[in-house]
């Protein structure tokens, strides 16, 4: 080839090269060329009315080769949400807006304002994010979000104590505490009520307790972030979004709880008093004490009643037991706390069993705890202690349990399975928390679990069916709150 040619050749080829890289930069009038979303919905969780949102993200593409003009963006409605697009938060001056080929901006998206409801249930609520291209090409993104009412107990940073005497919460609407709630008369739940609490905020009972949720409308009380942490991972998942109940008493008094979830805070549920004779008594039915940052269920100096209960994944004891008589019937203690493929929680597993009995006191009341027709279990080897002085004469009583403890060596606990290291099956349905496949932990007993038909058919009568509402009929009862069903 004649220099010439080579010469013509080189050129013609960087003419090609320079002309389709610089495609990505030229703005093509071509209708058909579109944008692309990373969501055609952005979807807000249930947000609580007068109180703003976290900021949603949504990212645009332009994946065409081509560079796109987006002529004017606006909102259809424009009252509950507001829009940051390419750093501007006034949608009206955004104009002429290139994005080239291959490249993407983001918009952020919040709920502001719902207007004023009267509804005490959700209310939905949305507006369409249209795109106008040079083109005369329009494209819409919808923006979706449910406003709650609640009645609002103390003000946020306010500083002080809301106290009250007899007070009833009821289902009507739910509540959202914001700071230390000290009901000194008797405080009253009513069956399907929901309790959201602030940052930082508890609950303090000086008096009769008395939280009658029921299978079919049980009591919620949780935190009050409803967004998540990631995509897949709620904020209620963590562990420490607020402080805690508290049951403190100087003289005796009853405390009743039935199908009530404790979730995700410091404490679950702390029962004490400075009672030495005739102590407080707590009843607890169907209820589930989950996800906590330190303890689950503490009692002292407080007599108990434990049935048909979950209490699981604290950080520290999920029960903990000094001075009073206490019985769990049918109850499944596990500690999985923080066994998951992702760092969600803001504190680690304390070395620390699911039960530990303290009969150490010398000074009344004396300790004595009794399990029956329960589980006890965790990731680590030894879940119960009973730190006593003389084991063998200790008065609890263990029967019909699935243990997993290597320290319960009394004459008197022998009708009971025990976790062995040479076990290969699962006790429950799942242990572990997948956020990617969006498994959560599962308490209910797994197909081959060794707690299935242990149980004492006699301790069993007064409670035929589970926490969920299974019977428990056949020649012996599964341990724990769930009876097995496939």
């Amino acid at each position: 080839m004649k220099k010439a040619q080579i010469i013509f050749v080189w050129i013609s080829l960087s003419v090609v090269l320079f002309l389709s890289g610089c495609r990505e930069y030229q703005v093509s009038d071509d209708p058909s060329l579109r944008l692309s979303f990373s969501a055609d919905t952005v979807r807000f969780d249930t947000l609580f009315t007068e109180q703003g949102s976290a900021t949603m993200q949504l990212k645009v593409y332009n994946r065409n080769a081509s560079a796109i003009l987006i002529d004017r963006v606006w909102l259809e409605d424009g009252e509950a949400f507001r829009v940051n697009m390419d750093g501007e938060a006034d949608l009206s001056r955004i104009t002429r807006l290139q994005i080239n080929g291959g490249d993407s901006l983001f918009v952020f998206i919040r709920v502001t304002d719902f207007g004023k409801m009267t509804e005490d249930s959700p209310v939905r609520i949305e507006d369409l994010l249209h795109f106008h291209l040079q083109s005369g090409v329009t494209q819409e993104v919808l923006l979706e979000a449910y406003g709650q009412n609640v009645t609002r107990i103390g003000r946020v940073g306010c500083g002080r104590t809301e106290e009250a005497g007899d007070l009833t919460l009821s289902a009507e609407r739910p509540y959202l505490i914001f700071d230390t709630l000290v009901v000194g008369g008797k405080l009253t739940i009513s069956p399907g009520a929901t309790v959201y609490m602030h940052a930082g905020a508890c609950i303090v009972a000086l008096g009769d307790v008395e939280a009658a949720g029921t299978r079919e409308a049980p009591v919620l009380i949780r935190g009050d972030r409803l967004d998540r942490l990631f995509d897949s991972v709620p904020y209620l998942y963590a562990g420490g979004s607020w402080d805690g109940f508290y049951i403190q008493a100087e003289e005796t008094h009853e405390y009743s709880f039935s199908y009530v979830d404790i979730l995700s805070g410091k404490v679950g549920l702390y029962c004490m008093s400075t009672c030495t004779a005739s102590l407080p008594s707590l009843r607890m039915d169907g209820c589930r004490i989950h996800n906590h940052a330190l303890y689950g269920l503490v009692l002292n100096h407080v007599d108990a009643l434990v049935t048909n209960t979950e209490i699981s994944n604290c950080a520290s004891y999920c029960v903990y037991c000094s001075g009073g008589e206490h019985t769990f019937i049918h109850s499944t203690i596990a500690s999985y706390f923080g066994f998951t493929n992702i760092r969600i929680q803001s504190t680690d597993k304390e070395d620390a069993a699911a039960v530990y009995i303290d009969n150490l006191a010398k000074s009344e009341p004396f300790t004595t705890t009794s399990f029956y027709n329960s589980i006890i279990t965790g990731y680590t080897g030894n879940q119960l202690v009973v730190a006593t002085p003389f084991d063998r004469y200790y008065p609890g009583v263990w029967s019909g349990n699935y243990l997993k403890t290597d320290t319960l060596g009394m004459p008197h606990a022998s009708e009971n399975v025990y976790w062995q290291k040479t076990d290969t099956t699962q006790v429950f349905r799942n242990t572990f928390y997948r956020y990617k496949e969006y498994v959560y932990y599962d308490f209910r007993l797994d197909s081959l679990s060794p707690a299935i038909g242990i149980g004492d058919s006699l301790v069993a009568l007064p409670y035929p069916t589970d926490r969920e509402g299974f019977s428990r009929s056949g020649v012996k009862p599964d341990a724990g709150c769930y009876q097995y069903h496939p």
